[in-house]
């Protein structure tokens, strides 16, 4: 079978061009009849093992790589990965590969009487050279003597790899082979699509998890203002997508996104302005990191939050002292830790002395000592035994207390090796194939092997290990805090748990006490675009911006947010108000014409004019055989002082909380007792007519006002604003209403008229008893006499009629309470009003000028 099988594959690849080529075995152009089988270039195994069953293993030894130069004018070099960035970790993770199968090899109940091979190969954690690894791992032990050419691969499974990029072009050159393959390291979600990954499987957890960790831990933390970057590659791409989806419905917004190129240039670096305002959210692997964050170093940009995934939440080789100004605080999510009992003595017997020819193994030297071990090496490096020790110092290759990668990789060997020994223990007849067939052992196929991975279950160091049908397995993550080190550098410290088996809610659990954050801090960072919006305020999201980005806007009045962030402001109880600060609602404050000092002042008046009153009936009482008093008719004013007391009494009903019968009473006593007065003085109007038109030849109207005429015309006067008042009180009744609507903050307590047509009958009737009182006062102005009435009569209706008038439009314009203290004010004054005009110059008569109170006096103007 040749390997022009492999070129049809999906552009998604990458065009096999020349740098691939080279790495292929294909058949000779050559004009000779038969077709040669032509190594076009070697690319070697970093280890290899034989065995009678051979897997492949891909890591990522390097994490840069030197491009050739494609001009087009000559055949290119093949793609170099970069001699100076080695990676001790990845290393780390491919001897245990080495230590896996040898340990399996050893144990006699585990695949006996059969042996694991391998062939590890570096893949420099780039596609394109993770491409050219897979090609060659499909070629056997040696590419020399490839059978590929022939017939079909020996290869049963591969290890590998690191970079979703890398899995995904490793993966579609596999399929068309049914070669399974198990990633240690590639959380893609792309990867649970079965129809494009069919024989794909991982030891590590989905990213759909992952994504949802992160999202729980923004939430978790309100880190509502985030930034995301990502690598050029699927991983990247999709683990975004991921976050994207798992952030709808939150209060986490998305500040920027941002792209890694995958080949780094310098001035594709990200804007710096942008990082330092962000918490960062960072979806890639070490190799495209390390040039970025050596830019961002350059510029001494720190403070930042750092939120890693699991590519590169423990890489190793950021944990040396320079980083941890700019690196130290991160905060993410790693893979599960593991225990592999005899890895750390293994690592200790890889070194230049036993493997003289390995390159892998002088680079690992040239990186942990900065000397190199071979004078056939090209570096410039000081020469050294090569019987170096390793030492603590060397965290990045020997740190084997918590493995996580490397622990990945022993359970996907494991994992074969379960799947291969079910295989193998087959019983003809109950088989899982055609006829219920099983594999034939000297001649295993990668499918049939597949189908055991599908179903194998087995523990190890008290982990299971299984596949769901997507080939993905169980979802568990330690959270990871990068903390500083007793001797400066980094160190890894697992502070909290996310378990996806849990229910919704429970998977994620931090110790927040042990978490170190960026800049040394212990407290918890603030990463949000707008400052919340305290108790009082609510969130008014900007125009055109993310609705994390808002303005704080107090509360209407009569609303309250008693919360953070409130996006609309809650209604106060119909009785209830907000306070100041618009946090809570209190009792509105209820209001009516109290004794305050408002309340007191009137009181005062009113009782003042009330004994004023009282006064000026004991002075008329006591002097009513005089002859002012007399030919004033007596009886009428006494009658006028007892209405006028009763009007400055009337005052006090308006005082004082309103009541069901404090209602009906103030408006019925003020307008009954009003009109009563009213009636009296005009009573005592058309009797001063009726005397002086007397006197006239022919005229005898006396007659007709007795008296019992007078009591007669009072009484019906006051009858008619009785009849108004019952019919008032039976068909609307005033009554106590809280008033909310003037003051929307206060309960202003009054009375509600119940009837305003009788309201204003009422005082229309009053009016128009005033008016003509004041017309047949005016005739009767310029009558004979020392002390004509009539002229006081005028004065004081026209003084109550201009109270009056004056109370109407600010009866209808004062507000709350003040309203009942109008009403009063206008009671008192056209009672002072009454008092003053009609009885003060008799009273200065009596008391101060006696010898003008005869009836000789009063009358000497008609002698003349």
């Amino acid at each position: 079978m040749h390997l022009f099988t492999l070129l049809p594959l999906p552009y998604s690849l990458g065009v096999l061009t020349l740098a691939y080529i080279q790495n292929f075995c294909f058949t000779s152009s050559t004009t000779s009849p038969v077709k040669v089988c032509i190594l076009q270039n070697s690319f070697q195994p970093g280890f290899v093992a034989e065995g009678d069953y051979i897997i492949g293993g891909i890591f990522p030894l390097h994490y840069n790589q030197e491009m050739p130069d494609l001009n087009c004018t000559y055949k290119p070099p093949p793609v170099k990965c970069n001699g100076h960035r080695f990676d001790p970790r990845a290393f780390r993770w491919a001897q245990t590969m080495r230590l896996a199968v040898e340990e399996i090899n050893e144990n006699p109940e585990l695949l006996p009487n059969h042996t694991l091979g391998y062939k590890i190969f570096d893949s420099c954690a780039y596609p394109l050279t993770g491409q050219r690894a897979a090609i060659a791992v499909l070629n056997g032990i040696n590419e020399d003597g490839a059978p590929m050419c022939s017939g079909a691969s020996p290869l049963l499974a591969i290890i590998g790899e690191s970079g979703s990029a890398q899995s995904i072009v490793v993966s579609r050159i596999l399929q068309p082979f049914q070669i399974p393959m198990i990633s240690y390291f590639s959380s893609c979600a792309c990867f649970t699509d079965r129809i494009q990954y069919p024989t794909f499987f991982r030891v590590i957890p989905n990213d759909d998890y992952q994504v949802k960790a992160i999202a729980q831990l923004l939430v978790r933390f309100n880190w509502t203002w985030v930034g995301v970057v990502r690598g050029d590659h699927e991983y990247g791409r999709f683990a975004v997508q991921g976050l994207l989806r798992e952030l709808q419905g939150t209060k986490v917004c998305v500040a920027y996104q941002e792209m890694i190129p995958l080949l780094y240039n310098q001035q594709r670096i990200l804007n710096p302005k942008l990082l330092s305002n962000a918490m960062v959210v960072v979806f890639s692997a070490e190799g495209e990191m390390t040039p970025f964050l050596r830019d961002y170093m350059t510029q001494n940009i720190t403070g930042i939050q750092w939120v890693a995934s699991e590519a590169w939440v423990t890489a190793s080789v950021f944990t040396r002292k320079e980083y941890y100004p700019y690196l130290g605080g991160t905060i993410g999510f790693g893979i599960r830790t593991g225990y592999i009992s005899r890895l750390s003595k293994y690592l200790e017997r890889v070194n230049p002395q036993r493997y003289p020819n390995n390159p892998l193994v002088q680079e690992l030297w040239e990186a942990l000592y900065g000397c190199r071990p071979s004078l056939s090496s090209a570096s410039q490096l000081p020469l050294c035994s090569g019987q170096e020790s390793v030492l603590e110092q060397h965290s990045a290759y020997l740190n084997t207390s918590s493995p996580r990668v490397a622990y990945n990789t022993y359970k996907a060997v494991y994992a074969i090796a379960h799947s291969l020994h079910n295989l193998l223990m087959c019983q003809p007849g109950n088989g899982p194939f055609e006829n219920k067939s099983c594999a034939q052992s000297d001649n295993v196929l990668p499918w049939q092997l597949q189908y055991y991975l599908q179903e194998v279950k087995f523990i190890i160091a008290g982990d299971e290990v299984n596949f769901d049908l997507k080939g993905d397995s169980v979802p568990y993550y330690d959270i990871i805090n990068w903390q500083r080190g007793t001797s400066g550098n980094i160190e890894f410290v697992s502070v909290g748990l996310f378990d996806g088996t849990k229910p919704a809610g429970e998977e994620l659990v931090i110790q927040e006490d042990m978490i170190m954050w960026a800049g040394h801090q212990s407290e918890v960072p603030v990463s949000v675009c707008s400052a919340s919006c305290l108790p009082g305020f609510r969130k008014a999201v900007r125009h055109g911006e993310p609705v994390c980005c808002f303005d704080c806007v107090p509360c209407d009045s009569g609303k309250i947010s008693n919360q953070i962030n409130t996006v609309d402001c809650t209604f106060c109880p119909e009785d209830f108000w907000s306070n100041k600060d618009r946090t809570i609602c209190i009792p509105k404050k209820v209001e009516f014409l109290a004794y305050d000092s408002l309340g007191i002042a009137l009181t005062v008046i009113s009782v003042v004019g009330a004994c004023l009153t009282i006064a000026v009936f004991a002075v008329f009482f006591y002097h009513r055989k005089t002859a002012i008093v007399r030919v004033n008719n007596s009886e009428l004013s006494f009658f006028t002082l007892f209405a006028l007391t009763l009007c400055f009494l009337c005052s006090l009903v308006f005082i004082g909380e309103p009541t069901f019968w404090s209602c009906m009473l103030r408006h019925t006593a003020f307008s009954i007792t009003f009109s009563l007065c009213i009636s009296c003085i005009l009573g005592k109007t058309l009797v001063v007519l009726a005397a002086f038109s007397a006197t006239r030849p022919g005229k005898n109207i006396m007659k007709w006002l007795g008296p019992k005429q007078q009591r007669a015309i009072i009484f019906s006067c006051t009858m008619v604003q009785v009849v108004i008042c019952a019919a008032w009180l039976i068909h609307a009744r005033p009554y106590p209403t809280r008033n909310t609507k003037y003051e929307r903050s206060k309960i202003i307590l009054e009375c509600s008229v119940g009837s305003s047509l009788a309201f204003w009958c009422v005082l229309g009737y009053i009016g128009l008893q005033a008016c003509l009182c004041f017309v047949l006062a005016f005739l009767a102005r310029k009558l004979p006499g020392n002390f004509n009435e009539a002229k006081f009569i005028t004065f004081s209706m026209l003084i109550f009629c201009a109270v009056w008038l004056a109370f109407i439009p600010a009866y209808i314009s004062s507000p709350g309470n003040y309203t009942d203290a109008v009403e009063s004010f206008a009671i008192l004054a056209s009672s002072f009003g009454l008092l003053f005009c009609l009885f003060a110059p008799k009273c200065y008569i009596i008391l101060l000028k006696p010898e003008k109170n005869t009836k000789q006096h009063l009358m000497g103007k008609e002698k003349k």
